[in-house]
């Protein structure tokens, strides 16, 4: 059988993308595919993108990705922003929205945040209207596809899998800034690659420790911004943004 290991959002931790990559080579994985978000937050934005490029057969953009490339940000993705090069610019530009193939007679679909853009937020406690929507095309993912039987993406830095009116949607979880435990996530997907005939198939989480103290050094190190969130996140898993709701 054939194994496929899905990641998202690193979001420039490069220590905790070491341990996950570390930990996918010792399971005989065929392939990585990357749902995106490799930079902001942490530190090593540059360094993570050069890790995924070499790393990964297939990389998507996130929301991060897309965000990062703009003229129009504050002084805090600017930070961001400054430590890539415009090669690195151009390369989150040109990355692509999502991917589909077969896997044991299974229709995937693998998009960063929803089949309509890499800002729309689906969480796994939404409703089962917008969690079916997940499944729907759109112009991003092209209106003239079969839709897909099972559906998996990042974003919310929450793994998850749900069996949904006969389809499966799952969440590969974060690497580098988990909000659910402070593990770094990722999934292997088992089964037939680019087969359309029925047979076993199977989604597994796994969860990676890493040294979260030393990536605390490494971003204080470089004076990042919004340092005092990134820690707790990193510690906690609590997202910073339930500070301000």
């Amino acid at each position: 059988m054939d194994k496929i290991a899905v990641i998202s959002d690193i979001h420039g931790n490069i220590l905790a993308l070491s341990s996950v990559l570390k930990d996918i080579s010792l399971r005989n994985v065929d392939r990585i595919f990357c749902l995106g978000d490799l930079v902001g937050k942490g530190p090593e934005s540059k360094e993570a993108i050069d890790i995924v490029r070499s790393s990964c057969d297939f990389v998507l953009k996130g929301n991060w990705d897309e965000l990062i490339t703009r003229e129009d940000v504050n002084d805090v993705v600017r930070w961001h922003q400054n430590q890539l090069s415009q090669e690195d610019i151009e390369y989150l530009r040109s990355l692509p929205f999502s991917i589909d193939f077969y896997m044991s007679g299974r229709r995937l679909r693998l998009f960063h945040a929803s089949p309509f853009s890499v800002w729309i937020r689906v969480q796994p406690w939404d409703s089962i209207e917008k969690r079916l929507s997940m499944f729907e095309n759109s112009v991003e993912t092209g209106l003239g596809t079969k839709e897909p039987d099972v559906v998996g993406y990042g974003d919310v830095h929450n793994a998850f899998i749900q069996h949904l009116s006969g389809k499966t949607l799952f969440n590969a979880g974060s690497v580098g800034n988990p909000l659910d435990l402070p593990e770094a996530s990722y999934c292997i997907l088992e089964g037939t690659f680019n087969s359309e005939k029925r047979a076993p198939f199977s989604i597994q989480h796994i969860r990676v420790p890493y040294d979260i103290d030393l990536a605390i050094q490494l971003a204080r190190k470089k004076e990042m911004p919004e340092l005092k969130e990134y820690i707790q996140e990193l510690t906690t898993s609590r997202y910073r943004g339930l500070e301000k709701a």
